[in-house]
């Protein structure tokens, strides 16, 4: 009969991955991704710097892995512990997309969500490997709710047939990402308002309104 005492590897597994999360995360914050190294990690975390090699081969990939459970954690915490996050479909694609955006832009400006992505996307240019798995795994996974809203929009007459999705998107995310990366100027929800109404309604001037 096996002894309930004896230590749970299983267990003691998730601790220490759990505690190199939290001090991946904490690290980069606190000193910059530069000065964050797998020594100091792994004294963070309490853990060996050879468990920390055993599962990842770069800082860089510790904190990827950390920075999707972070999301992952907060997507949980957004939808009641479902872990499920969508863009609402409530038959108005304008709002709808707007309060994605909005959602977006709270996101990017939380310094809990920006240091980390930051690090990831410098380090991602420079690590070519890293950039794809981020793309992959972060990034491809979101844009994707941007493709089905927009199907459906296709499908409810509110945006036109011919339309490519992903090219669509692009129109929202890609102006959203380029002023927080370049930090030109502020994101606020004013800013992610404009983007939606314009990438909906162009830039041509509009008829005026029939009363």
């Amino acid at each position: 009969m096996a002894d309930s005492r004896a230590p749970d590897s299983t267990r003691r597994s998730e601790r220490s991955r759990r505690a190199i999360y939290d001090a991946a995360l904490a690290l980069v914050s606190e000193v910059g991704y530069g000065r964050t190294t797998i020594e100091g990690i792994a004294a963070r975390a309490g853990v060996g710097k050879q468990t920390i090699y055993r599962w990842w081969p770069s800082k860089g990939a510790v904190l990827l892995e950390a920075f999707l459970d972070l999301s992952d954690q907060a997507a949980r915490e957004a939808d009641g512990g479902e872990g499920i996050h969508e863009i609402p479909d409530t038959g108005d694609l304008e709002a709808d997309l707007k309060l994605v955006l909005r959602a977006t832009v709270d996101e990017m400006t939380d310094p809990k969500y920006d240091v980390p992505s930051r690090a990831l996307a410098a380090e991602g240019i420079v690590d070519a490997e890293l950039g794809v798995e981020f793309a992959r795994k972060m990034l491809e996974p979101q844009l994707q709710l941007y493709v089905k809203r927009l199907r459906a929009a296709q499908q409810a007459g509110e945006v036109r047939q011919d339309l490519d999705p992903r090219i669509a998107l692009e129109l929202l995310v890609g102006p959203v990402a380029h002023r927080w990366l370049l930090r030109t100027l502020p994101l606020t929800h004013a800013y992610a308002d404009t983007i939606v109404e314009y990438a909906l309604h162009g830039l041509a001037p509009r008829p005026p309104a029939r009363h």
